[in-house]
């Protein structure tokens, strides 16, 4: 059982119930899809968010390193049309507008969307699908280069969402789209990034099948190490035939065969990871606490909420979290209640070890705040396993 993972608790709520929803992952044994039963609808979760992607200098620069890419390959230039469906606060499409290529970004969260529109990014604050795209399609144009970076699996009805993109396209556009990879996610324990927020979680051939569907070709892919491990796959309308389909396509699905995802029995085993990675965390915090030892957390991420939330850990583990967005700060976590603070305070607490919440960003931020080592602080990363850094 498990809250909404973006759904911080602020002061006046303390004393209110939170709604918890059964977080269990589905497989289909007929196309290997894994999803979540949807419980809350969409517009419930994401007309307002607290995640805005600029936050993350890393991820800022792995935008920046993305249209550089695009620019290039697809020659791109201002007569080209860039569209970003959740295209949160502008983080990527704001590069494309510094090469004066026309953009639209599509967002569904007001508060963030707003950030964009800020920065002088043209923003349409809608949901996407099959309408959507008719409209902006006639209002806009259609787009030359469509991106959809970490938006497939917050998608419930991925054939509107799918249709949508078909619809949007112009006839010899390329669709860009980054998702976690499910093998990676299984490989390396990432369950805490299984929220009720994700919908589905992907394999590359169930979203080759996918996209197939909806008269989509995927011809090209790379495989990305943001995000613990993602897929880039690249898409054209399947009638558009100058894009030949490459062998890093049916590389990855050769190997995803090989490696069973076409079967049931490769699923079957993960429960008894998320089992053994739990016990080991609590271990470690439990000897810790008993040693005496001063813990913290570092982030507010939405695989936060799911790893605090199953492990039961709440203050009696951590003193507190901070994240760098002030959206955040002085709330608390959803489920666990733990405060959320600003970084800063790290150095007032001088703690022992310093929890890493979101891991997929270790590097960035154990480089901000390596100051801990100052007093003999550390780091600690909860997946695939513990490790003190």
């Amino acid at each position: 059982m498990s809250p909404l993972c973006q759904t911080h608790i602020r002061v006046d709520q303390l004393q209110q119930a939170e709604p918890f929803y059964p977080l269990h992952a589905l497989v289909c044994e007929q196309c290997f899809l894994v999803q979540l039963q949807e419980f809350v609808a969409p517009t419930d979760i994401f007309s307002e968010y607290a995640y805005f992607s600029s936050f993350s200098s890393s991820w800022v620069e792995h935008a920046q390193r993305y249209a550089d890419r695009m620019i290039e390959r697809f020659k791109l230039d201002a007569d080209s049309r860039v569209i970003e469906i959740a295209s949160n606060d502008g983080y990527l499409l704001q590069h494309f507008v510094a090469r004066a290529i026309p953009v639209l970004g599509i967002e569904p969260a007001a508060n963030v969307a707003n950030a964009a529109i800020e920065k002088k990014i043209p923003t349409s604050i809608c949901f996407f699908g099959r309408d959507t795209a008719q409209r902006i399609a006639h209002e806009h144009s259609r787009a030359d280069v469509l991106i959809g970076n970490n938006v497939l699996a917050h998608v419930p009805n991925l054939n509107d969402f799918v249709g949508g993109l078909k619809l949007l396209l112009a006839p010899d556009g390329v669709i860009t789209m980054e998702f976690p990879h499910l093998w990676r996610l299984m490989a390396e324990n990432q369950f805490d990034t299984i929220y009720h927020e994700h919908f589905s979680y992907f394999s590359f051939a169930a979203v080759e099948r996918i996209f197939a569907f909806h008269g989509l070709s995927v011809f090209d892919v790379e495989e990305l190490p943001t995000h613990g491990g993602s897929l880039r796959i690249y898409a054209r309308h399947t009638e558009h035939r100058t894009l030949t389909i490459g062998e890093r396509v049916d590389n990855l699905r050769r190997r995803e065969v090989d490696a069973g995802f076409l079967t049931l029995d490769r699923y079957l085993g993960f429960g008894a990871q998320v089992h053994a990675t739990k016990r080991k965390l609590l271990a470690f915090l439990i000897d810790a606490k008993q040693r005496g030892k001063k813990i913290v957390g570092y982030g507010a991420p939405g695989k936060g909420t799911t790893l605090l939330n199953y492990c039961g850990i709440r203050t009696d583990f951590l003193d507190f979290t901070v994240d760098a967005n002030p959206y955040k700060q002085g709330k608390y976590t959803p489920g666990t209640r733990i405060p959320i603070l600003s970084p800063e305070m790290i150095r007032a607490a001088r703690p022992d070890y310093v929890l890493i919440l979101p891991w997929n960003l270790k590097h960035e931020i154990s480089r901000a705040a390596a100051y801990i080592g100052q007093w003999g602080g550390r780091f600690v990363v909860p997946i695939p396993e513990v490790q003190v850094l």
